[in-house]
């Protein structure tokens, strides 16, 4: 089962004020992961126009390992410091898996 890709769901509430700098270190985190990791195939940044405040991260990495490597890379420590020091609210955090085949 650890090579099963392993896709995270991360919903955290911001403010007026914190929403703009937190986009900024999402998209940062998002970038570097994609980029510097292997094991990271997508990493998007969401919002809705509906709900400004709520920023929703969707992220697809190769195995459960691939997601503890990347908790321990300096941009994500960068993207953790980021929620404490804005005081941005995680609401949840779903570990999730796909049960069909992604699409070619």
């Amino acid at each position: 089962m650890t090579d099963t890709p392993l896709i995270i769901i991360a919903e955290f509430e911001t403010t007026a004020a914190t929403r703009a700098p937190f986009l900024v270190a999402c998209i940062e985190d998002s970038i570097r992961s994609v980029t510097d990791e292997a094991g990271c195939s997508c990493f998007d940044v969401l919002t809705t126009p509906d709900e400004p405040d709520t920023v929703i991260l969707h992220e697809v990495y190769d195995s459960p390992a691939a997601f503890d490597a990347h908790q321990a890379t300096p941009h994500f420590k960068a993207f953790s410091n980021a929620v404490d020091t804005l005081k941005i609210r995680l609401v949840s955090v779903r570990r999730t898996v796909r049960n069909i085949p992604a699409p070619k």
